[in-house]
């Protein structure tokens, strides 16, 4: 088949909630990617950290191997020997002190979103129905009906409405304006670390560490929601470790799974934790066998082959590197470990047409909000493979200047 073909069976049959670019992928291999027609393409998008150890990692397909050969999917009601070994692995990497497992991201928001909830009603107080969380415009949670209702973005909301108002948005990276939005009925506060799909938007040093402050102060729990940023992604295991000891509440997702199975946590302190009783929550899949095995192994590469410490060599490697050209195309560079965004001169070319220029040059890109382009590459990226995809940049930045 031709990707033509692929194509047209995909918008016959599929709903179109995705508008991707017209090439078909076929084949992956640590940093490279090959489509249909056998063109190659250096991935600068792992998807989004899900890929984060590079594709069709030896070590994680031979953990799934192994585990298959054992056992795969069972019900909850019954243990298995591999998810308490997932769970302390987990806790004792991030510093916190219980965990929940469940498959996606957006499953790890809303389970962090109950929990503050719960905790709310049984350990703060607040009268069940009347709990507030205070979440920052741009963000991206996910897309539930309950996450899209702490979005700002419009097009994430249109049509799936009514929304419940439990929630306040305030801006980004202004300590002052959460303290502000506090009310005694305020739970916790939902923020990312460094905003990714917002547009790789990393807030002022030290305010991590203020916010933290200020949710002690009021009572009012620190969630952060690390899906994109952990795991080695900004150059320390978690994102939080650039300024904090750990927070209430933390989310997990994508590089969890080895970039071959959704898994994702919430993870908490005792307190928060305690909150979850017999039937409170869960899911069929959620710390299944495959996943817990899955996550045990990723855990174990992230910190055997020292992922974070090259993360952030190679962040700064590249970063330095798209900071050095000296073009009217570019607004600005920012990012923090290997989550780097490019912001383009709208004047010039819209990200998504810059993405599309990449493309053509064999590297593989994605714009956010059509104003940055973002580059995630997997954490095993080499300084050759860094610098053959910085010369692609600098091809499009001479073609377009």
């Amino acid at each position: 088949m031709k990707a033509a073909d692929y194509v047209s069976r995909e918008q016959k049959y599929l709903a179109k909630n995705y508008k991707s670019f017209p090439f078909v992928l076929n084949k992956a291999e640590g940093v490279w990617l090959w489509d249909t027609d056998g063109k190659k393409y250096l991935d600068f998008v792992a998807a989004y950290s899900a890929t984060s150890f590079g594709h069709l990692n030896q070590r994680i397909k031979d953990a799934l191997i192994a585990q298959l050969d054992r056992m795969d999917v069972q019900a909850r009601a019954f243990r298995h020997d591999r998810l308490g070994e997932f769970a302390e692995a987990i806790c004792k990497l991030t510093g916190l002190d219980m965990m929940l497992p469940m498959n996606t991201g957006a499953e790890g928001v809303e389970t962090g979103i109950k929990a503050a909830r719960r905790w709310g009603v049984d350990v703060k107080g607040i009268q069940d129905g009347k709990q507030h969380i205070i979440a920052c415009k741009n963000n991206f949670h996910g897309r539930t009906t309950t996450i899209i209702g702490l979005s700002s973005d419009a097009d994430y909301r249109r049509g799936f409405g009514p929304f419940d108002n439990g929630s306040t948005l305030i801006n980004y990276g202004d300590p002052a304006a959460l303290e502000k939005a506090i009310t005694p009925n305020t739970c916790a506060f939902l923020v990312e670390p460094i905003q990714g799909e917002g547009g790789i938007l990393v807030p002022p040093k030290g305010y991590l560490k203020e916010v933290q402050a200020i949710c002690k102060k009021h009572k009012v729990l620190l969630i952060l929601d690390e899906v994109q940023t952990g795991m080695g992604r900004t150059g320390k295991d978690f994102a939080f470790q650039h300024e904090i000891d750990r927070p209430d509440g933390l989310i997990l997702g994508k590089a969890l799974g080895g970039g071959i199975y959704p898994v994702s946590a919430f993870l908490g302190t005792k307190e928060v934790m305690s909150v979850f009783d017999p039937g409170s929550h869960g899911s069929t899949f959620g710390g299944n066998a495959v996943a817990s095995a899955l996550a045990v192994e990723a855990i174990s590469i992230l910190k055997e082959e020292k992922l974070s410490e090259r993360s952030a060599e190679m962040g700064e490697y590249l970063l330095r590197k798209l900071q050095s050209f000296n073009s009217p195309v570019i607004k600005e560079v920012r990012g923090r470990g290997l989550l780097i965004g490019l912001e383009t001169n709208p004047a010039k070319i819209g990200a998504p047409q810059f993405c599309e220029k990449l493309l053509e040059k064999g590297v593989l890109s994605k714009d956010t909000h059509g104003t940055v382009v973002r580059f995630s590459p997997p954490l095993t990226i080499q300084k050759q493979e860094i610098d053959w995809g910085v010369d692609r940049v600098a091809e499009v930045l001479r073609e377009i200047a």
